[in-house]
């Protein structure tokens, strides 16, 4: 298995400030200082491998917001820790649902059923350890 082939990730964010964000449609929310899981899928054509995947705009390569996470990422507060993976598979909503509930209904969630594809923890080694958790449930993990 190869990064092109994709699969489903989890960013583990740091945010070091509280920090108020307006986020698409989804307007103004105020995130808490701490560590931050969002989950997403890279199932398209070049896998993780492609030049679009959300951490070129953690590392200020890119300033277009595509996605939920394009704000959070774009913020100067926020950095990637961390990435947990479960390549060759779609389990994006069942490792969601594993995390707990995020502080913003419908983030990065919007073309599913989940309350939310972000979740928050007061450190970023505790959403590390959920998300590697929740991803060995669901199938596995590479980090």
């Amino acid at each position: 298995m190869t990064a092109a082939d994709g699969g489903t990730y989890t960013l583990v964010v740091k945010l070091k400030d509280d920090t108020r964000l307006t986020v698409g449609a989804l307007g103004s929310v105020d995130l808490f200082a701490g560590g931050y899981a969002y989950t997403g899928s890279a199932l398209g054509s070049g896998g993780f491998a492609r030049g679009d995947f959300p951490v070129s705009l953690d590392a200020g390569e890119r300033v277009v917001r595509h996605w939920h996470v394009d704000y959070l990422l774009g913020h100067s507060a926020a950095s990637i820790r961390d990435v947990v993976t479960t390549p060759g598979e779609d389990v994006e909503c069942v490792v969601s649902r594993a995390l707990s509930d995020g502080p913003v209904p419908g983030f990065g969630s919007s073309d599913c059923g989940c309350l939310s594809h972000l979740a928050h923890w007061p450190t970023v080694d505790d959403a590390r350890r959920a998300a590697i958790r929740a991803h060995e449930r669901a199938g596995g993990s590479k980090e």
